[in-house]
């Protein structure tokens, strides 16, 4: 019998985790409607997923922060690393920008009532509110509240300082890389960690599903097709506005077919694996032998994206909380929705460029406005589709930033490759 056992859940195994997270949904979609409100019997399954999610937000963000922070020593922020990473800011803070555009004038979920779960009262926060609370009084309660910007601001200016250390004091240097090295190790438990949580998350969306769809009805599926729908116009307005129009076109004078012809590989694969870290040997590959960008330029660059460099993440996280505010009907202020673009802008940061991070990041944004995370059951069941559209305009913005500061550095081949 145990063999029999071993045997279904190696085959079960075996299946991809988008499709089984995608059969839940479906399924769970099913009983919903076939069993209506009899489905909330299986509520606390759900709610027990949102629980496990939020667990791991303020560890995986400090532990990835940091891990990324590791590869800007001093010595490297001179001219590359400083253009790598104002490059980055501003194209994450473009498609945030972009993605709540997108999403005010599409209204992906208005109309749909979302009675399940209602919105925490909350006066919109004034813009000097927002500022002074990215300075936190006390980091360690920050965290212990769940304050991300407060935790973000300090992990970022810790990660900084302890680089300092290392290029300023030869005798810590060591200690100073075990302590990297000790969080890089945690980054990759939560990574493990992660992968159990999704594992489970088999079960909780199924469970959010039924529970919702059989208390809610079958017309909150509308709103869904509505978000794929806008995350999809808003990365390709990005792509084609950000990456062609402005970077290839009017900062580095080359052509943007050219660029697409070469960035094309590591694309397509971005767009089937749903990783930027993933993707990375082919988009190094794609930029030494198609874009023709010197190893010097590309083997910093591209590393930092795959960690830090979000554009898609902050473009998903944006409309789906406008999607989010609309299916509970509280529409956001404008300081609100100033919020969730610093907020999306960061945590995009924190996201690892591994698949079904954004989930775990879409909690805390919705924490932050005071919206429901049931609503995290309903966008799981198509996070595998905003994954992989995400993750392929973040690889795009990789390339596009190195081929921007390998022309700046004299550093891009313009006579091979897909430049002849």
């Amino acid at each position: 019998m145990s063999s029999i056992v071993t045997t279904l859940w190696q085959r079960y195994r075996s299946v991809s985790l988008i499709y089984r997270i995608a059969l839940a949904f479906i399924l769970g979609s099913l009983a919903g409607i076939a069993f209506g409100e009899r489905m909330t019997v299986v509520e606390p399954l759900g709610t027990l997923f949102l629980r496990l999610l939020n667990m791991l937000v303020i560890p995986i963000i400090v532990f990835t922060l940091l891990t990324g922070i590791r590869q800007l020593s001093p010595a490297r922020l001179g001219r590359i690393g400083g253009a790598t990473v104002a490059l980055y800011a501003v194209t994450t803070t473009i498609a945030g920008i972009i993605g709540l555009a997108v999403a005010n004038v599409l209204q992906p979920g208005r109309g749909v009532e979302f009675t399940g779960a209602e919105a925490e009262s909350q006066a919109p926060p004034s813009i000097t509110e927002v500022v002074l609370g990215i300075v936190p009084s006390n980091p360690v309660a920050a965290m212990a509240e769940g304050n991300l910007l407060a935790t973000v601001f300090f992990v970022i200016i810790f990660g900084i300082a302890l680089t300092y250390v290392r290029a300023q004091q030869e005798e810590l240097a060591d200690r100073v890389d075990s302590v990297f090295g000790a969080f890089e190790t945690g980054a990759e438990a939560m990574f493990v960690v992660v992968r159990g949580v999704l594992e489970y998350g088999v079960i909780g969306v199924f469970a959010l599903m039924a529970a919702g769809i059989g208390t809610e009805g079958i017309g909150v599926f509308s709103s869904l097709g509505e978000l794929v729908l806008a995350v999809a116009l808003a990365v390709g307005i990005h792509i084609a506005f950000t990456y062609l129009l402005v970077l290839m076109s009017l900062v580095a004078h080359v052509s943007p077919l050219a660029f697409l012809s070469g960035a094309k590989d590591a694309m397509l694969t971005a767009f089937a694996t749903r990783s930027s870290s993933g993707t990375l040997p082919v988009t190094m590959t794609d930029a030494e032998e198609q874009l023709r960008i010197d190893e010097y330029v590309y083997s910093f660059v591209l590393p930092v994206g795959a960690t830090a460099n979000m554009d898609g993440a902050a473009i998903r996280q944006a409309i789906t909380v406008v999607f989010a505010a609309n299916v509970v009907g509280q529409p956001l202020a404008l300081t609100e929705q100033g919020l969730v673009l610093i907020v999306a802008v960061l945590i995009s940061i924190g996201t690892a460029g591994v698949p079904g991070a954004g989930i775990v990041m879409l909690t805390v944004i919705l924490e932050q406005v005071g919206l429901p995370l049931a609503v995290v059951g309903f966008v799981a069941g198509v996070d595998p589709i905003l994954g992989r559209i995400a993750t392929m305009n973040n690889v795009t913005g990789d390339l596009a930033v190195s081929t921007v500061v390998g022309k700046w550095n004299d550093a891009l081949d313009l006579d091979s490759g897909v430049w002849r």
